[in-house]
């Protein structure tokens, strides 16, 4: 049964031009009131023109393809207001290791702390309201949570598979309750999502009719009853790969393999709306799709060049791992891209915005702990500064972000607005969760 989210007005904006097949314009030529970069408070200078954009229908797929500018007009920049993380001090403003964050209406942070097994609130301005949860296997609390995420009525959730349970907390003070279900203990860093009904979807490995353990998405309701399964979304491209075999004395095979660096890749997330978010990373092509069909967005772009010594980088890497296996293995399957996929991954914003994380060029830094007998170890690491593409839920795009030095895109960061929550980490390596205003041009 196919994923229906509630239909609202910004998901819809498209529908009235489906009488017309074909169509160019310049400027903004839709609906002002919800496109508007001032209507939702972000700083900005005029954008002039606006994007130029060509609109067509494809059967029951609508594509909005950007040809050149934004509504934006300039690049934007992502400028820190508020912190919360130290580098010692109260224990409540001191994290281990971070892997989820969440944001209620509210503007209340939730940090989950991987190594102590809780969570963290603090209200809009950084400061510690209450801690939720625990180590342990009692009510409320945690044995490997992952994640976790908003519900639209202000509960938490959050996803606990070594306890083979979603712990629910809130709307109330004090309120707690848990929903139970399996999944052979499957552990992932993939994200939890909500959507606007009040569903939660479970990434969750579950057992087929034949028994199998495959992957599927469990969807539970409001109440935490599973109200559907739905296959991992897919794609019938293969991404090329390296293979090595070894047959001992007595006759038997192992084998390893491994992705060949900077090949595209199939990327998938859960929109807001409760549809599946979708792409191949190969090409600037990103399908939403909807009630009524699929939103295709896509825009040119010129592909990031691989350097020569970025390449000779993975394959050296490559290689060493797979020696860990199989000793003596060189090098002979497909060459390594000489470009890198468009994108790392896609992601969405509470508002439905969608954001594209983007590969750009990368540059190497001595690594001050190399050590070359480790096989794990390398005299020099690749760092790829994170840049976004920001769309609209109906496909206009909005233009670029940068991100400052310190940004980390894991977890995943949380969008809203003209803000963005996400961790960082200093040269001492200390975790914290900022608030980040989204500026358009100089942000002086």
């Amino acid at each position: 049964m196919p994923v229906t989210p509630a239909t609202s007005a910004a998901m819809r904006t498209w529908s009235i031009r489906r009488e017309r097949p074909r169509l160019r314009f310049r400027g903004l030529a839709l609906t002002l009131a919800a496109l508007s970069p001032v209507a939702c408070g972000i700083d900005t200078e005029p954008s002039g023109g606006g994007p130029d954009v060509v609109v067509d229908t494809i059967g029951d797929t609508l594509v909005v393809r950007t040809l050149s500018g934004s509504v934006w007009g300039a690049e934007a920049t992502l400028v820190p207001e508020a912190a919360i993380g130290r580098l010692d001090g109260p224990e409540e403003y001191l994290f281990g290791r971070v892997t989820s964050i969440a944001v209620d209406d509210s503007g209340r942070v939730y940090v989950l702390d991987d190594q102590a097994q809780h969570v963290r609130v603090y209200d809009a301005d950084g400061v510690y309201l209450e801690t939720l949860g625990g180590r342990g296997e009692g009510p409320g609390e945690f044995t490997r949570a992952e994640a976790m995420a908003v519900l639209p009525d202000g509960r938490l959730v959050v996803r606990d598979p070594g306890n083979l349970r979603v712990q629910v907390f809130g709307p109330g003070p004090g309120q707690r309750n848990e929903w139970t279900y399996l999944s052979g203990n499957f552990y992932t860093t993939r994200a939890l999502y909500t959507d606007v009904r009040g569903r939660t979807f479970l990434f969750a490995r579950i057992r087929d009719s034949s028994g199998n353990l495959v992957m599927h998405l469990v969807v539970l309701g409001p109440d935490g009853t599973a109200v559907d399964t739905l296959p991992e979304p897919s794609s019938d491209f293969d991404p090329p790969s390296v293979r090595a075999e070894r047959t001992d004395d007595e006759g038997n095979t192992s084998s390893v393999s491994s992705v060949v660096p900077f090949s595209p890749f199939f990327n998938w997330s859960v929109h807001p709306s409760g549809h599946f978010l979708t792409g191949l990373s190969g090409e600037y092509r990103i399908d939403l799709a909807r009630g009524d069909g699929v939103l295709r967005i896509e825009r040119q772009s010129t592909p990031i060049p691989v350097s020569d010594a970025e390449r000779d980088h993975e394959r050296e890497s490559t290689v060493r791992m797979i020696r860990l296996s199989i000793p003596g293995w060189d090098w002979d399957g497909p060459s390594i891209p000489r470009h890198k996929p468009v994108f790392k991954s896609l992601l969405s914003g509470r508002d439905g915005r969608i954001w594209v994380w983007l590969s750009t060029e990368a540059y190497s830094v001595e690594n001050d702990d190399y050590n070359p007998d480790n096989p794990f170890s390398a005299p020099v690491s690749w760092i790829e500064p994170t840049r976004y593409d920001v769309f609209e839920p109906d496909g206009t795009y909005l233009g670029a972000v940068t991100t400052p030095a310190g940004f980390s895109s894991y977890p995943n960061p949380i969008f809203e607005g003209d803000h963005v929550w996400a961790v960082t980490r200093d040269e001492l390596g200390v975790q914290r969760v900022v608030r980040f205003r989204i500026v358009v041009g100089d942000p002086e």
